[in-house]
């Protein structure tokens, strides 16, 4: 046997389109590499294959949302003990090996892709579109890796032979250095926008799946803050995140979709909204048929529910925190709409819904991802056509605000105004327009306005997967979890004690994820003396 990273690398294939959307199409059959990428088609579906990864069950169809992104925002209902939902796990969980194995896949399949790039006789401009998307993917999926594992094996080349000698773990600089030169190389390749390849009109939709200069720069920016905050703590690197992000909000592409809510119903809809979501992982079908594309946002994180069809069956296993409640004021419309204020109740086939009392907020489910609102039909019980949002515009906007506040030790008016534009969605106000009733305050030194600026991202992007990668860049995961635990066991009524149980768990063993048992075990290169901290 050999480490995961060192599977025989296969291209995937993939059958005709079945829907609307690029990605949307079934793995079916296998290559060697030998015998394809000879067609600029192959090139396309050999791409579909790496982009395929990030929808796998422990990335973006669930875990990177939920079980792999535990912080002080929810908690799953009746779990207090030997489970990943509380942190209580070891290296040997299959959940962490095979969330290893996902990353490792997709960079196999992207380097496969890259090595074979000018195999074919094609048109050159589209040769370097899917270039700069296989640049892009590999270095994301070694985001996901120094981000959760910290220091990885940096295998920039493909599986040629399973005897191929084992590598050891990088450097996390050394990493994210090449992260940073695959992104940076793929935004002079990608386009500034991408229509739908299946929309053959001139006038063709804007859409999100697929890589644009938009999702590189927004990415870049991200990696910088995430290079500024620990562990490395690059402080140069907030004037990289301040020129990414303002190369999006300059180029004018983008602008903050002015309900909140619609954001959500679009995407339940399946309705592209380029403007404000900016990268998105497709998900299509409900896994019925030949087509197993499915995701599953609103399933297990939405609003608990047995009836199928109206409004739609959740198991409604996660609940808000008190904390996160109490982060929004009662005129912000997101906390309404993040966390639902109602459950529902079905009597004789008909389904209500029932107000919570202002004492029940631990029993509060996640509302960002209601059922209610999908058009696929039929709908099915674990699966739905929802895309995951990865990147929007008022994340561009905060990171801009954060990436000013980090250079300076303090705010300018530029950053104030990014900031108060999301406040002011948030509380359905005109973006534009000053509003002291929900602006922050003026001249806030940097430490107050970093503050402020913490609790905008929770407010924003509750639920969305962001909370414990922000805690931990920040240096404050550890203690706002064993906070959480405090507050819970001071103040929830006793059936909710439980909730306060990742909190009691987290130490600082929980800044990364244990190198899988597997790979440990299998190579050599690593090995238990080289396993991370606490593990």
């Amino acid at each position: 046997m050999k480490p995961i990273i060192y599977l025989m690398f296969i291209v995937l294939i993939a059958s005709s389109i079945s829907c609307k959307k690029f990605l949307d199409r079934e793995p079916t059959d296998f290559k060697t590499p030998e015998n394809y990428f000879n067609t600029e088609s192959e090139l396309n579906t050999a791409l579909i294959g790496v982009y395929n990864r990030l929808a796998d069950e422990r990335t973006y169809r669930r875990g990177l949302f939920t079980y792999l992104a535990i912080s002080d925002e929810f908690f799953y209902r009746n779990v207090s003990t030997n489970s990943i939902y509380v942190l209580d796990f070891d290296a040997a969980h299959i959940d962490i090996g095979r969330f290893w194995e996902t990353c490792y896949q997709g960079i196999d399949r992207a380097n496969a892709l890259l090595e074979h790039m000018n195999k074919p006789i094609m048109n050159e401009l589209k040769r370097n579109e899917i270039k700069g998307e296989a640049l892009f993917l590999r270095a994301y999926f070694y985001f996901l890796l120094v981000d959760n594992f910290g220091a990885v094996p940096l295998k920039l080349s493909s599986t040629k032979n399973p005897a191929e000698a084992p590598l050891p773990r990088s450097a996390v600089n050394v990493v994210y250095q090449q992260i940073l030169e695959d992104m940076t190389a793929a935004y002079d390749l990608v386009p500034s926008i991408k229509k739908n390849p299946l929309d053959q009109t001139d006038t063709g939709l804007e859409y999100s799946e697929r890589i644009t200069k938009s999702a590189v720069g927004g990415i870049l920016a991200k990696v910088c803050l995430s290079m500024a905050g620990a562990p490395l703590n690059d402080v140069a690197k907030y004037a990289d995140a301040l020129k990414w992000s303002e190369l999006i909000i300059n180029s004018g592409a983008h602008s903050l979709n002015p309900d909140y809510k619609q954001i959500f119903i679009n995407a339940a809809k399946d309705i592209e909204d380029p403007k404000e979501c900016i990268w998105e992982i497709g998900f299509s079908g409900n896994n019925t048929g030949n087509l197993l594309q499915g995701g599953t946002l609103g399933i297990s994180n939405g609003i608990t529910s047995t009836e199928l069809n109206d409004p739609g069956y959740s198991t409604g296993s996660i609940n808000t925190t008190a904390r996160l409640y109490n982060l929004y004021d009662a005129t912000d419309v997101r906390r309404d709409w993040c966390i639902a204020p109602f459950k529902y109740t079905t009597t004789n086939n008909v389904t209500t819904t029932t107000p919570w009392t202002s004492t029940q907020i631990y029993d509060r489910n996640i509302g960002k991802w209601r059922r209610q609102y999908e058009t696929l039909v039929p709908k099915t019980k674990d699966y739905n056509a929802v895309n995951f949002p990865v990147l929007r515009y008022s994340d561009v906007l905060l990171m801009y605000a954060e990436a000013v506040n980090g250079m300076h030790g303090s705010p300018n008016l530029v950053a104030e105004t990014y900031l108060n534009q999301v406040r002011r969605r948030g509380h359905n106000k005109p973006v534009g327009i000053p509003d002291a009733t929900v602006d922050v305050t003026p001249g806030l030194s940097g430490t107050r306005f970093l503050e402020e600026l913490q609790n905008e991202r929770a407010r924003e992007f509750a639920f969305e997967g962001m909370r414990q990668h922000d805690l931990k860049r920040w240096g404050i995961y550890v203690s706002k979890m064993n906070t959480l635990a405090a507050e819970i066991t001071a103040s929830a009524p006793s059936t909710w004690r439980y909730a306060g149980s990742a909190g009691k768990n987290t130490s600082s063993r929980n800044l990364l994820l244990p190198i899988p048992n597997s790979e440990v075990v299998l190579n050599p290169e690593i090995g238990v003396r080289d396993q991370n901290p606490g593990w």
